[in-house]
């Protein structure tokens, strides 16, 4: 008899403007048969309605370390989405700082081998910074699947209606295919 358990989807949350929509990534997640707990980054906590989140997921949010006496709130992740992704993140994570609970998750899943999708979302005066473009192009190197997003102008409003949330789970969708498959 084998295990047929549903894979688990950690999603991260970067402080954005948009992040109160995560709702919707989380329903369609679930639809698609994934289990997910969210991770957010400090200053991400206060973009979104934490206890509405957490009904919807059935796990606490996580943000902080935990002391080793602590249980681990969420089971280990199959595969991680970074959703909305923002210049600091993106950037952090690619150089290996990992002064966060989110950013030491995203450094840890290279050496874990945990499948990661990230979708941007910046203006267009943070991506035209070099650095932006580099660390682009070491997580690409890292094999993290990076969505296309077309940075929106500055102080703009930031274009949320056409933040596509959904578009880490289509690259994510071969993960949640051989997951289901070897249970």
């Amino acid at each position: 008899m084998t295990d047929q358990r549903e894979p688990f989807l950690y999603v991260i949350v970067c402080a954005s403007g948009i992040a109160d929509n995560v709702s919707g990534l989380i329903t369609a997640a679930h639809a698609e048969g994934w289990r997910v707990g969210v991770i957010a980054t400090p200053n991400g906590l206060g973009f979104m309605d934490q206890e509405a989140i957490e009904r919807q997921t059935g796990y606490p949010i996580r943000s902080a370390w935990r002391t080793p006496a602590i249980p681990q709130p969420l089971p280990p992740a199959d595969a991680i989405a970074v959703a909305p992704a923002t210049f600091n993140t993106i950037n952090k994570w690619a150089a290996g700082i990992s002064d966060t609970l989110a950013l030491g998750i995203l450094c840890e899943a290279y050496g874990l081998g945990i499948p990661t999708a990230v979708q941007p979302y910046l203006n267009s005066a943070q991506a035209a910074h070099p650095v932006y473009g580099e660390s682009l192009s070491r997580l690409r190197s890292m094999g993290v699947l990076i969505g296309d997003y077309v940075p929106h102008k500055p102080k703009a409003g930031g274009r949320r209606d056409q933040y596509n949330w959904t578009h880490v789970l289509d690259l994510l969708r071969p993960v949640l295919t051989s997951t289901t498959n070897r249970n």
